[in-house]
């Protein structure tokens, strides 16, 4: 019975208390609307002493804030032919693409790697990615890229995309490879 009568308690005053936290809830306030006689004579919506609305800055790109890694990939690579450095029609349209990248992105730099397939010497091989680097590097200043943002290395045949000893997998390795290094 004891039990009973504690419960009952318990329940009674805690009915008790939400009653009374209910019943202190401020009524809504609304502001008439002014009518068009009373408009110039009413005062502004706002309060005199309300502080302005910061403004919203604007918002970094989504694509800065990803990492230097994920940046490279929005830079495709341009392939060159056996033992040349001259730039194809297919690669003039993917600088092309690269360099809209790189104006939309002006703080970002990029690191030009020159690459080349196994065959030659090693010695002749750096100085081919070389000249790959920088023919990419010249492209992209003459459609208005600065210069002073795109630095150029040589890997020759140090790097190899593809490993298999066959023409398709040559032709992958020599390439201009682009890598976002700062943003």
């Amino acid at each position: 019975m004891k039990r009973f009568v504690r419960s009952s308690a318990v329940l009674v005053l805690a009915w008790a208390a939400f009653a009374v936290a209910c019943s202190k809830k401020p009524a809504p306030q609304t502001t008439p609307e002014p009518t068009p006689s009373d408009a110039a004579a009413a005062p502004t919506p706002y309060a005199v002493d309300t502080p302005p609305k910061p403004q919203p800055t604007p918002a970094v790109p989504s694509v800065i804030s990803e990492p230097l890694t994920k940046l490279s990939g929005y830079l495709n690579p341009v392939f060159f032919d056996l033992d040349r450095a001259d730039i194809r029609p297919d690669a003039k349209d993917v600088l092309g693409q690269n360099s809209e990248f790189l104006r939309k992105y002006p703080t970002l730099k990029v690191t030009i790697e020159g690459h080349c397939d196994e065959r030659g010497t090693r010695e002749y091989n750096m100085a081919l990615g070389q000249r790959r680097a920088s023919a990419a590097k010249e492209y992209l200043a003459s459609l208005g890229i600065d210069a002073s943002r795109l630095t150029i290395v040589s890997f020759g045949k140090e790097r190899p995309f593809c490993a298999v000893r066959s023409e398709d997998c040559w032709q992958k390795n020599r390439r201009a490879h682009f890598l976002v290094t700062a943003k």
